[in-house]
């Protein structure tokens, strides 16, 4: 069974980085979804999709995949640049853009 780990980046509602401190494994799940001829609900047969451990560390669920005997892939996480701004530079002298009102 196919498993990914990665550690989750934060979520575009919301400003904080809550929730993604830990790491996480999900089963990659490679079964065909149906539809129900009478109720025309979709269906999957193989629920290890629906799977997320969580992890303190990467390394606990490096760990937990060997043990299991998975096949898995670490994607590391990109740490983003932070952009270090102040509101006395819209009014420097040595603004790059000229005031235009």
């Amino acid at each position: 069974m196919d498993a990914r780990i990665y550690k989750p980046r934060k979520s575009a509602m919301q400003s904080g980085r809550g929730k993604t401190h830990e790491w996480v494994l999900e089963f990659r799940s490679g079964a065909e979804r149906s539809a129900d001829p009478v109720m025309g609900w979709t269906s999957i047969n193989d629920t290890t999709g629906q799977v997320r451990l969580h992890f303190e560390t990467r390394e606990q669920a490096i760990d937990y995949a060997k043990r299991e005997k998975l096949t898995f892939t670490v994607d590391e996480p990109r740490e983003p640049k932070r952009l270090v701004k102040s509101y006395s530079e819209n009014f420097s002298a040595y603004r790059k853009q000229p005031w235009t009102h």
